[in-house]
């Protein structure tokens, strides 16, 4: 009996010391003058691997924080530890849509995930400075903020993926509080037309992003991803788009967070 006591503490301590680590991350925007949460995933063996570690950021949708991701889909645990990245998921305010807003100095989203904390993850965990290294997806307002900050930046980050993302968002001048970052689209029709993602595609030049987007039949941004595939094609760039039936809910994300990560996991390793 003792010896089996024994044999099952070894194997609970064993699964304890060898899993991923949850860390809550208090980072300071100098841009916005506020300290952010951010949840960040290390893999299990974070401690004993020499080498920086590629990043995986994931962002939230509109009405949600840095914790949906963690508390929706508990697995993404397993999967810092499955494919050995750390997974980043910031906090992009309610409704900020990850721009720098040209009409109100205190949404300043942009700045803060593509400079304020990539240098602060940078700085306190074993990462690889390489944007080829560096991944980006989200859900909903975060699809739209991770094509947006991939585009603009790509310097940053070598790959990008959407999950039914609003990638065209003038269809919706009234929803989200997008005119609140934005300005009303009949008044402010330029500030529109420049941020929304389906426009910025002439920034690709189909050779250093890896792009891959999914959207459910049922969503209501389906028809807007079908556009983007289809700009995309005409431009002949480079991109993995899925479409299957699902709505705009957490059943088809924790599916497309599945797919994504086996192609952000292939990157990795080219």
């Amino acid at each position: 009996m003792r010896l089996k006591l024994i044999f099952l503490f070894t194997i609970c301590n064993s699964l304890f010391v060898f899993a991923s680590t949850v860390d809550t991350v208090l980072v300071v925007s100098n841009s916005m003058n506020k300290s952010i949460s951010n949840i960040v995933i290390v893999p299990d063996n974070y401690s004993t691997q020499k080498d920086g570690f590629s990043v995986l950021y994931l962002l939230h949708g509109a009405g949600g924080n840095h914790t949906d991701w963690l508390s929706d889909i508990p697995s993404i645990k397993e999967y810092a530890d499955e494919y050995n990245i750390i997974i980043v998921c910031p906090d992009g305010g309610a409704t900020s849509w990850y721009f720098d807003s040209p009409i109100d100095e205190k949404m300043k989203y942009e700045t803060y995930i593509s400079k304020e904390l990539i240098s602060a993850i940078d700085k306190k965990y074993n990462t690889s400075d390489k944007n080829t290294n560096r991944a980006i997806t989200g859900y909903s307002m975060g699809g739209h903020g991770a094509f947006y900050l991939a585009f603009k930046h790509p310097d940053v980050w070598g790959a990008a993926g959407s999950i039914h993302g609003g990638l065209d968002i003038r269809p919706f001048p009234n929803n989200w509080d997008i005119h609140k970052r934005l300005g009303d689209y009949s008044k402010y029709k330029e500030n529109w037309e420049k941020n929304t993602v389906i426009n910025m595609v002439n920034r690709l030049d189909g050779k250093n992003l890896k792009l891959i987007f999914d959207c459910g039949v049922d969503d209501f941004f389906y028809n807007e991803n079908k556009r983007l595939h289809k700009k995309l094609v005409e431009r002949n760039i480079p991109h993995d788009y899925i479409e299957r039936p699902g709505g705009h809910d957490w059943n088809y994300r924790s599916n497309s967070i599945k797919y994504q990560l086996i192609f952000f996991s292939n990157y990795f390793k080219l």
